[in-house]
């Protein structure tokens, strides 16, 4: 018998059947709408973060004209004007003001504006900053003459420079340039000075520390018997280096002295609005300027000199003013240790996890426990580096090693290598995560071609799937590096400090100290804003801060995911 059917093709069809009242077109559309919008509304809350943070930070440093403000009752100040608001007066206040004006600020619903003016002159007011009400202004002008000083010092000087004596020569009422004239022979001669006592005398005092460290290590050797051979033979090597270093030490006084001697023949006369005088070395202004006489390309080159002298001086008083250089440093050495640290530890975890160990309960129990860690509180890292590293194995280094600086710690405090082994608990199980997934990419049948040619598991690992899944490894470390570089509160406990004297690199051997305490552009955010003396002060330099950390973490970034990058092009293809 023939079938009939065997030559022809075989018609289905399939029949929905929709429930009554229901639309089947619009099933999803209310979720794709919603995710949409929930995207649409996380990426409009980051770019409005990113632009307040950039816009306050740009025109932080942008110079801003002075204002003479009369007020009713006679006074008189002069000031940086910062920002207007809207405030409701007092009761008092408004009983002290006349029927007219009390009457429009009641006719505006109890409201008044005021003005906040950056008056400066802390050591003449005790205060840097000053409100002003509307209805207590009786008028504002721009004075030409008016001088905005920035000082080593006592922050920001607003009035009048009425003298400048530069040796025999004193000059009243000096323009701007005859103050400039002699301004930078002064400037030179500060950092001279500052040059010898942190690079010469600094490596005499060094030098001179480790010599009475020396033979301290020597006594401790001997038992504690400062008469030993072995102790006398230090003792007298030391005392003969000692003679040089002394002799060194009273050359480089004596060249301080000198330069201290001419920079005492340049002094400045600042006179504030109310009359006051105060006379100061010439060197100690960091810059000084007429706003109300600047042009474009001289308020120009003030914004940019500012900037300059953020990014690569130390900071000044209390952190509100200078640069931040050394918590960039700190931040990238920090990041970097934290970096090399965390790599190979996540790799090779993830190695054995995915590669190696039988799965099972137990290797289920560590990828749970792994991921939990993920959600512990950074600031239990902190405390557990506190403990474990700087107290427990730091402690133990410092009896083993450095018994000689005892009682005075070495490691067994915070620094940068305790704060970059926290950091990198705190990483760890990002990277071990993104590791196994990148392992966890690579097609089987690669893995099977080269054990078939002959290789054996580690040749295979080694030449086949890391490389293949080294971009995705990299995603991991870039996520790392971004939490860890950002990351304040488990460095409170494990060495970031206020202020920082020493970079934890330097020329002095062995050049790398790890030891060291630094500071971190994270923490610096938190101390300005929060410890600082004023926090209006302090306001403008968390913008920039803020704006250099996102920099900096963005400059990590680019290189790694540049990295990445090249790691896909090279590998891209070559899977099967």
């Amino acid at each position: 018998m023939t079938d009939i059917t065997a030559d022809r093709p075989v018609r289905t069809s399939v029949t929905f059947v929709r429930a009554k009242g229901s639309d089947v077109s619009a099933v999803g559309e209310p979720f794709i709408w919603g995710m949409g919008g929930a995207l649409a509304f996380g990426v409009i809350m980051i770019l409005g973060f990113l632009a307040l943070v950039i816009i306050n930070g740009l025109v932080t440093f942008w110079p801003k004209p002075l204002e003479e403000v009369r007020l009713s009752d006679g006074r008189s100040f002069v000031g940086e004007p910062v920002r207007v608001e809207t405030y409701r007066p007092s009761p008092d206040q408004l009983s002290k003001l006349s029927d007219e004006v009390k009457a429009k600020i009641l006719s505006d619903g109890g409201f008044a504006n005021r003005s906040l003016y950056r008056i400066g002159n802390f050591d003449f007011y005790n205060n840097d900053f000053q409100w002003v009400a509307d209805f207590e202004v009786a008028g504002r002008s721009k004075p030409a003459d008016l001088y905005l000083v920035e000082r080593q010092e006592w922050g920001v000087f607003i009035g009048k420079i009425t003298a400048v004596r530069a040796g025999d020569e004193s000059l009243e009422n000096p323009t701007y340039n005859q103050i400039n004239a002699h301004f930078d022979e002064a400037r030179s001669l500060r950092a001279e000075r500052a040059r010898i006592e942190r690079v010469e005398i600094g490596e005499i005092n060094h030098r001179l520390n480790a010599g009475r460290l020396e033979i301290r290590r020597a006594v401790l050797d001997a038992g504690g018997d400062e008469n030993a051979p072995s102790v006398r033979r230090i003792t007298d090597k030391v005392a003969a280096e000692r003679v040089d270093l002394d002799r060194r030490f009273q050359e480089a006084g004596q060249k301080v002295n000198d330069v201290r001697a001419r920079d005492g023949r340049f002094s400045v006369s600042l006179t504030e609005v109310g009359g006051q005088t105060k006379t100061l070395p010439l060197s100690s202004l960091v810059r000084f300027y007429q706003p109300n006489k600047l042009g474009p390309g001289e308020s120009l080159a003030i914004y940019g000199s500012r900037w300059l002298e953020f990014i690569i001086a130390e900071p000044r008083e209390a952190n509100t003013e200078g640069g931040v250089m050394p918590a960039i440093f700190g931040t990238l050495v920090m990041t970097i240790v934290m970096s090399l640290i965390v790599a190979p530890f996540g790799v090779i975890t993830a190695l054995y996890l995915r590669e190696y160990a039988k799965q099972g309960t137990i290797v289920s129990i560590v990828r749970i426990s792994v991921n939990n860690l993920a959600g512990v509180p950074s600031i239990v890292y902190g405390v557990f580096g506190l403990g474990f590293f700087a107290y427990i194995l730091g402690g133990n280094i410092d009896a083993l090693f450095f018994p000689e600086r005892l009682p005075n710690p070495t490691y067994g405090t915070g620094g940068v290598l305790w704060s970059a082994l926290t950091l990198a608990l705190l990483t760890v199980p990002v990277v071990i995560v993104a590791t196994e997934e990148a392992l966890a990419s690579v097609p089987r049948s690669m893995r099977e071609g080269s054990l078939a040619c002959g290789a054996s598991k580690w040749q295979t690992i080694k030449w086949i799937v890391l490389p293949r899944a080294a971009p995705g490894i990299m995603t991991g470390l870039i996520l790392a590096m971004a939490r860890g570089a950002g990351e304040v509160a488990p460095l409170m406990l494990v060495g970031v400090v206020k202020l920082a004297p020493e970079l934890p690199i330097d020329f002095t051997f062995p050049y790398v100290h790890l030891e060291r305490s630094f500071m971190h552009l994270g923490f610096h955010i938190y101390d300005v804003a929060f410890q600082s003396r004023n926090s209006e002060a302090g306001r403008p330099m968390v913008y920039v801060t803020t704006l250099i950390l996102i920099g900096v973490v963005l400059v990590l970034n680019v290189f790694a995911i540049q990295v990445r990058a090249r790691l896909k092009k090279r590998f891209q293809g070559s899977q099967f």
